[in-house]
């Protein structure tokens, strides 16, 4: 019988659609048929501002060891929809293709292409659903949590969400994505050996249950943990009991001991009101220092009300609503064709819809962002791959909802956004390492994104802007499925 805790070959983490499509293309011959696919979403969660892209290494990871074992051909050949030749091709299967991608991390907005892969068609089809869940659910988590650390104005936020979270890796990487978007530490230890994550945590409840009575609980834990003393208070009543008993230990165990009480927790009641009183509590003990952590169901709506109600908090572990992004538990990332290699040309390819957003972008393309003289991103400009950009002069750009308007970037520099991660199913750059990423956004927000496009309200739309070659080629391949409908006597979109 498996367990979770087997060494586990996860590559058929993928589509049932994905392996009849293959054996389709097999079939006919396009094994070898070169396509490109543009990995993109539409819309920001929690009608935010922005994005953060995460999960990133974990898409290496999967497309580095992505193979197939014979329990998984038996497996396949059980089904009785796969030609053994088929099967055979996929025992030496190896990725044979290219990736382009933003560096993880990377402050992103709606429709555009934040990974591109262009490889054979089946070896591009077969990693379409590894791909998204790595991105969608890490970039989410990553996400709410820099909304989460905005909110609490510079106070540590840790990650307390492992016992909420969906399943055992939701839990371990959505600790890793947590720490890209601000998070301190996390209380997931696993995550903490894995990547080298601070981890923290103190007592629950059930201690303070444990002991006959609170002081006893709270003595027993100073004893064994002198110099990291938290304590939980509100077992039974925080400002009649538990705080009172915190400082108690400190006066009579931790301060001939030569230590200091380093804080307490509360986890329930109106943590504005309990924090101010249990302030003025221990300032008048003397223990100006000890920190005040709050948990329980926070997340940036909670956080900022504390905040405005003046509530004397030092830090929050934020559990739940990070963990799943309660508000917004869906990102919505996309993998769609963008061009297929016919004669040695990549002849673009655009899905069409009576849904104005999911009309994709045709044709191999190039993501760069624009930042003005001061630095600051004013847009993000979509071209056709290898359009040559003159900043010599004004660049003329058009807004695909504006697109009349004669508009141009003037005295703008442009830095590209994809660079490629793999090349020929080899990893061709350096990974960044978990701390690199979390200063990379924080950078990003600090100095290139306007503060307009961070608030939680009505945030600044940033734009996303085309060259004319790229709206031309969209617009052209647009009217040419327009004129086929209507000569086949098709409702025109």
């Amino acid at each position: 019988m498996s367990t979770q805790f087997d060494k586990r070959n996860i590559s058929m983490v993928m589509d049932m659609y994905e392996l009849t499509m293959a054996n389709g293309y097999f079939r006919r011959g396009y094994q070898d048929t070169t396509a490109a696919f543009d990995v993109f979403y539409r819309n920001n969660p929690d009608n935010a501002g922005f994005a953060i892209f995460a999960g990133l290494e974990q898409v290496v990871e999967y497309i580095q060891n992505l193979h197939f074992g014979e329990e998984d051909i038996e497996y396949l050949r059980s089904q009785n929809l796969f030609t053994e030749a088929f099967l055979e091709y996929l025992r030496h299967f190896k990725f044979r293709g290219d990736i382009y991608a933003m560096p993880e991390g990377t402050v992103m907005y709606p429709n555009e292409p934040v990974m591109t892969v262009v490889a054979p068609l089946i070896d591009a089809q077969l990693i379409e659903t590894a791909i998204l869940l790595e991105i969608n659910h890490q970039s989410l988590i990553a996400t709410k949590t820099n909304r989460i650390v905005q909110a609490a104005g510079g106070r540590p936020v840790s990650d307390f969400g492992a016992r909420r979270a969906h399943n055992v890796d939701a839990a371990v990487y959505g600790a890793r994505a947590a720490y890209i978007g601000g998070a301190s530490s996390t209380a997931t230890v696993l995550a903490g050996k894995m990547f080298g994550i601070p981890i923290s945590g103190t007592m629950a409840h059930s201690w303070v249950m444990t002991f006959e009575s609170e002081y006893e609980a709270f003595k027993a834990y100073a004893e064994t943990y002198p110099d990291a003393s938290v304590f939980l208070v509100d077992t039974y009543d925080v400002l009649k009991s538990g705080v009172p008993n915190a400082i108690r230990i400190a006066r009579e165990i931790l301060e001939p001991m030569g230590q200091r009480l380093k804080g307490i927790r509360l986890d329930s009641g109106d943590l504005a009101y309990l924090s101010k009183e249990a302030r003025k509590m221990l300032d008048a003990a003397g223990l100006t220092d000890c920190r005040i952590v709050a948990s329980n169901s926070l997340d940036e709506y909670t956080i900022t009300s504390l905040n405005r109600q003046g509530a004397m908090l030092d830090s929050y572990g934020v559990g739940e609503r990070l963990i799943t992004s309660f508000s917004a538990p869906v990102f919505g990332a996309v993998y769609k064709l963008a061009a297929v290699e016919e004669g040695g040309t990549f002849v673009p390819k655009i899905k069409i819809s009576e849904t104005l957003e999911k009309i994709t972008n045709p044709g191999i393309k190039e993501i760069y962002r624009v930042y003005d003289a001061a630095g600051k991103a004013v847009a993000d400009y979509l071209t056709v791959k290898g359009e040559q950009i003159d900043v010599s002069q004004p660049v003329r750009y058009v807004d695909p909802l504006k697109y009349w308007k004669n508009r141009c970037f003037v005295n703008c520099t442009f830095k590209p956004l994809q660079k490629q991660v793999i090349q020929k199913g080899e990893l061709v750059c350096a990974l960044p390492a978990l701390e690199e990423i979390k200063k990379y956004v924080r950078f990003q927000l600090d100095h290139e994104i306007w503060e307009e496009e961070q608030r939680f309200e009505n945030s600044h739309t940033h734009y996303l802007d085309m060259s004319p070659a790229m709206f031309e080629l969209k617009m052209g391949l647009l009217h040419e499925e327009s004129g086929r409908r209507e000569a086949a006597g098709e409702e025109d979109i």
